[in-house]
């Protein structure tokens, strides 16, 4: 089946973008209709289907619920890195650890990806956290893209996407394992940190709270103003007094109402 000259129309485009908006709050810009396109087509090849306008008959039909999944993977984006935007994580060890003194102590990364944002948190708080197995610390790390949870879940990573990991504690907490070239799996003592979950955020939120440190960094830009405004809230409600919320470089709070104070670019405190 030849799909190279399927184009997506304008019409079809403002579906695609109505239905996104209203599954995960996604505001897909004009001027991204060939993406969308590009990320679209891989739907249409693995279900055999000729057409744009056949998959959204097919997204509506008895089969839909499921693929809607599927759709979403297709258009998120999951671009990340290991300890990405470090002065995040600068932050965090020199200012936000030392004050930390419950043994309980909550962190959670609402929008994880492959992994590597909670897992790069959790070599933090092994090597800057005194007597960290005598206490209860956990990170609850969530995203909406079954398939990136999935590769958060294996935790084995390619040599070059552990580049920014210096080879001390590539060594202390990563294992080489069986695959196509350099291959690492993240040891257990870094996973059982880590549980891992499926949420939407603009779904209802299971997990009870209240957190120390929330990130939701790169996440905001998809997203329009109420939706944002609307989320930031629900994230103030979900901090300690006195927890952190860090966002991205590109997303500060500044045109939105929210009741966060300002420490420094991307971090806000309750």
């Amino acid at each position: 089946m030849d799909l190279m000259s399927v184009e997506l129309s304008e019409r079809q485009f403002r579906k695609v973008s109505r239905l996104i908006y209203r599954l995960c709050g996604i505001n897909l810009k004009d001027g991204k209709q060939a993406l969308v396109r590009a990320r679209l087509m891989k739907r249409l090849r693995a279900l055999r289907l000729p057409c744009f306008d056949a998959y959204l008959k097919y997204v509506d039909g008895d089969s839909g619920l499921q693929e809607l999944s599927f759709l979403i993977d297709v258009i998120t984006t999951n671009k990340t890195s290991f300890f990405r935007e470090p002065e995040h994580f600068n932050f965090l060890r020199d200012k936000i650890l030392p004050g930390l003194k419950s043994r309980k102590q909550r962190f959670w990364t609402a929008a994880c990806s492959s992994g590597e944002e909670p897992f790069s948190l959790a070599i933090l708080l092994r090597e800057h956290t005194l007597d960290i197995d005598l206490k209860d610390v956990k990170i609850l790390a969530t995203d909406i893209s079954t398939s990136m949870l999935e590769k958060a879940r294996t935790a084995i990573y390619r040599e070059e996407e552990l580049r920014d990991i210096p080879h001390n504690l590539l060594q202390k907490y990563f294992i080489r394992v069986q695959g196509p070239g350099q291959v690492y799996q993240v040891k257990d003592n870094l996973r059982t940190m880590v549980r891992l979950a499926r949420l939407n955020l603009m779904d209802s939120w299971p997990m009870k709270g209240p957190f120390d440190v929330i990130f939701c960094r790169n996440v905001m830009i998809y997203f329009d103003k109420p939706t944002q405004e609307t989320l930031i809230n629900r994230f103030w409600s979900f901090l300690e007094p006195g927890g952190y919320l860090f966002v991205g470089h590109s997303e500060g709070l500044s045109a939105i109402s929210h009741k966060f104070h300002y420490v420094r670019p991307a971090v806000y405190r309750k």
